[in-house]
């Protein structure tokens, strides 16, 4: 019998990242991309590595991650589907497997994102809790503020004054933000972020900023000084991690 090939497998999967400790691999073992892999050592018989499109925090979920990994599988791309899901957590869903050319790369083929973060303003139920940002205190945030510094954020700059920086060097920190956009039903509130790509917390430094805003804790003003000298301070605080989600990745 020949020898089955090694195919490059394309994956989307969702997953609520609360009791994980971010999509990267981490030394206990406790990232989403530790127990996928764990999973496919099962199939496999032997360690498969997976490449995603990016990383997730801890506490930051997803509806759309993408990853990779190549693997000799003879079955198909639905039994393969179907073995991976069999003892993955119901907090990660694969959605969707498919055999795709040795060209692809989930990361470097990536030409966008799209991410939703979610705000609930007022007393929220303990589930909801868990996948928004409950703001509580104080008076209710001047949305119609917010909307006007959003404005100011789309479209291209360095964005370097609204992200961290984790020791990795970057060619450049500027992003195109594409959209930037509010969503509103009663109390929940989702913004929309579209960009080209993101730098490590931007989305959750730009909400930040955002609520800041509508709090009084900064001006549009501010917002465009920021963005005029690209340098991170204080001033800009950073959203929490469980309103947000990687909704896409765009190729």
């Amino acid at each position: 019998m020949a020898e089955t090939p090694v195919t490059r497998w394309k994956c989307v999967c969702a997953y609520d990242g609360t009791d994980f400790a971010g999509w990267q691999s981490q030394t206990g073992g406790n990232a989403i991309q530790d127990v996928i892999e764990a999973r496919l050592a099962e199939i496999f018989g032997e360690a498969v590595r997976i490449h995603g499109s990016g990383r997730t925090d801890a506490g930051v979920h997803a509806r759309g991650q993408v990853f990779h990994f190549d693997a000799a599988w003879r079955h198909g791309p639905a039994k393969l589907h179907a073995a991976m899901r069999v003892k993955l957590p119901r907090s990660i869903q694969l959605r969707s497997v498919r055999a795709v050319p040795a060209t692809f790369h989930a990361r470097f083929g990536a030409v966008g994102k799209i991410y939703h973060y979610h705000v609930v303003l007022g007393d929220a139920d303990p589930f909801t809790r868990r996948m928004a940002w409950t703001i509580e205190r104080g008076q209710p945030l001047d949305v119609a503020a917010m909307i006007d510094a959003a404005e100011r954020l789309r479209g291209s700059h360095d964005f370097a004054g609204f992200a961290a920086f984790n020791g990795t060097e970057r060619e450049t920190t500027v992003r195109d933000l594409r959209r930037l956009e509010l969503k509103r039903r009663g109390r929940h509130l989702r913004w929309e972020f579209e960009a080209d790509g993101f730098l490590y917390k931007m989305v959750r430094s730009l909400m930040g900023a955002l609520v800041a805003v509508g709090e009084g804790k900064l001006t549009t003003g501010d917002i465009e000084s920021v963005l005029a000298n690209p340098v991170r301070t204080a001033a800009v605080p950073t959203a929490p991690p469980q309103g947000l989600f990687l909704e896409r990745v765009i190729y």
